[in-house]
């Protein structure tokens, strides 16, 4: 059942005031030029970092994007005081364009990326993301999309699974796993969180439990990331932004696994890097970096954030700043 509680207190924004002294400078040189500061927040979620960002800078207007209809309802509640300050889109994060269109807006100042799965997800029983109580074996994160992980742990052929849980759950057990599922399933299908649970605790050798935390844990995530096409929409969503950036303005990326990290290290890297051909004399202005890094490799929560908000533990800040316009950008 759906939690009661008011929305402010089921969320803690992850690395608030990092995130905010990062995505500063950007609105700042929006207002130095006499414009209206727009940031995107593409995954808002319950609303924390966005509410954030509508009270430091009370010019700003925020677009919010998210998938689930349910933290869309939630968050526009929460932050109703705002009026038209708020724009939101039902959809992906990588359809800024359509976002930023429906808003009435051209360009972004400053631009928020908070990956993964929200607390709120997790905390909602019936949406099955956690393995540590039994649910529906659900996983979507839009609740009005069509695959489950119910179709896909019930559905999808072993040598699939297997890849799935091996390449999304970096988990080295796969082929026991993605085996005693197919097994468990030709008696019967699977319908909850616990049944699956334990098929996948009964494949991994207990000594692994021991020093891999749940058994469980890498097996979710894989089966989340294929049910919400999470990677893909993270593919395309990193340029998709950089397109629409002013100069000036700011990208944060905040992400949870290494899958994550490493497209957004990828991408950024190479828009902060010269094209030009090596021995090359001359750097023409259209080899030269778009972007410059504002993190030195990535910055993490503190222990102070982290005994706040425990699931904090994993993120990982990448940011950058959009320095000049070129076709690499397509701006």
């Amino acid at each position: 059942m759906t939690s009661e509680r008011p929305t402010a207190d089921r969320h803690v924004p992850v690395m608030l005031e990092r995130v905010l002294d990062l995505m500063a400078p950007g609105l700042e040189a929006a207002r130095a030029a006499g414009r209206t500061p727009v940031a995107l927040d593409g995954t808002l979620g319950m609303g924390g970092h966005t509410e954030a960002i509508l009270r430091r800078h009370p010019d700003t207007i925020v677009v919010g994007i998210d998938r689930d209809t349910q933290a869309l309802r939630l968050a526009t509640e929460r932050l109703s005081w705002a009026g038209d300050r708020l724009r939101t889109w039902h959809g992906t994060y990588d359809e800024v364009s359509e976002a930023l269109a429906d808003a009435g807006v051209e360009g972004v100042d400053a631009a928020l990326y908070d990956l993964g799965v929200s607390s709120y997800q997790l905390d909602e029983r019936e949406r099955g993301f956690a393995y540590s109580y039994d649910a529906p074996l659900d996983m979507r994160m839009d609740p009005t999309a069509e695959l489950t992980a119910e179709t896909v742990v019930n559905t999808y052929p072993e040598a699939e699974l297997r890849r799935i849980i091996r390449s999304w759950g970096e988990e080295k057990f796969a082929g026991r796993i993605a085996a005693a599922i197919v097994r468990s399933r030709a008696e019967e299908a699977f319908s909850s969180t616990g049944r699956l649970v334990e098929v996948i605790r009964g494949a991994v050798p207990a000594a692994a439990g021991k020093s891999g935390g749940h058994p469980a844990k890498r097996t979710f995530q894989a089966l989340r990331i294929e049910v919400n096409e999470e990677l893909d929409v993270l593919e395309r969503a990193l340029p998709e932004v950089m397109s629409r950036l002013n100069v000036g303005g700011r990208l944060v990326v905040m992400s949870y696994h290494s899958l994550e990290d490493r497209i957004t290290k990828r991408q950024m890297t190479a828009l902060a890097t010269s094209t030009a051909p090596p021995g090359f004399p001359i750097e023409l202005e259209e080899h030269a970096p778009v972007v410059k890094m504002l993190t030195r490799g990535v910055d993490k929560p503190t222990q102070h954030e982290i005994e706040e908000n425990p699931r904090a533990s994993s993120a990982k800040v990448r940011a950058l700043e959009k320095i000049r316009t070129s076709p690499r950008s397509s701006a």
